[in-house]
């Protein structure tokens, strides 16, 4: 009897040992956090056109078509909160390829034996994601300064666009994060990923709504994304920004919660959860 009540005690000691070495959840996201991070100085090639592309962008749209668009060389002006998201778009989408790939190379199985929550390697993706956006969002800005760009904002005004700007990069990197989880390949990922990068061209991000066919203006008004460009535009040149603002917010909440319930529900559907 004692030997089997031994075994029982031994048995559910093995059982409870995983969950008492496991970190915490702050650890565990710090770990994962570093982990994309490295990964992302160690890809030069991406690293350097998350760098490279506002440039070519900013100049593509300052000077190719800006004097098209507007003759009279304040389209830098205009265009800047549209380059910003744009290229926010364009790197938090390799977020679904990064995730994408975790979830089918079986890395993802490795870290669940380990005494870390194995959820946490989403959020590093987007969190290293948030800090790659952020620093090709500082440079849209410089380069929009050198040629030309003249925002009226104060420090307080500045302070609330890019909080605008990151609330927008982490609502859209976690939307991505989620389509990586649903997509079954790392290609499969990049294919749905780019559809999304079409919506900020049918919105004011480059050119104002009320010049675009009727039934393209509605959508256009009330889309995601049109009304974070104004508030945006709003706060950095002090024109009426209205109700915008709390549609800009709201819309990005809305997508951050329901990305990170999908992605939490892909995730234990996919890889279980400790």
């Amino acid at each position: 009897m004692s030997v089997a009540l031994d075994t029982r005690t031994d048995t559910r000691t093995a059982i409870a040992a995983p969950a008492d070495r496991a970190v915490s959840t702050l650890t565990s996201t710090a770990v994962f956090v570093g982990r994309s991070i490295r990964h992302t100085l160690r890809n030069v090639e991406a690293l350097t056109m998350a760098i490279v592309l506002p440039i070519m962008l900013m100049l593509l749209f300052t000077y190719v078509f800006g004097g098209a668009i507007d003759s009279g060389g304040d389209y830098v002006n205009y265009v800047v909160p549209g380059i910003i998201l744009l290229c926010a778009g364009f790197g938090s989408s390799s977020t679904a390829v990064d995730v994408a790939d975790d979830m089918s190379n079986g890395i993802v199985d490795r870290f669940r034996t380990m005494p870390l929550r194995a959820n946490g390697v989403i959020t590093g993706h987007v969190v290293a994601s948030l800090a790659r956006n952020l620093l090709a969002t500082g440079v849209v800005i410089g380069v929009a300064l050198l040629v030309g760009f003249r925002p009226t904002a104060g420090p307080a005004q500045w302070l609330g666009a890019i909080g605008m700007i990151a609330l927008f990069i982490l609502a859209i990197t976690w939307l991505y994060a989620a389509i990586g989880l649903a997509a079954r390949t790392a290609a499969a990922a990049s294919g749905y990923g780019f559809a999304l990068l079409f919506v900020p061209y049918l919105s004011s991000a480059f050119v104002p709504t009320d010049t675009m066919p009727g039934w393209l203006q509605w959508f256009a008004d009330n889309q995601p994304i049109t009304p974070v460009i104004e508030t945006i535009r709003g706060l950095l040149f002090g024109t009426e920004i209205g109700d915008r603002a709390w549609w800009a917010v709201g819309w990005c909440l809305a997508i951050t919660i329901g990305a990170y319930i999908w992605a939490a529900w892909l995730f234990r559907r996919k890889a279980g959860r400790r």
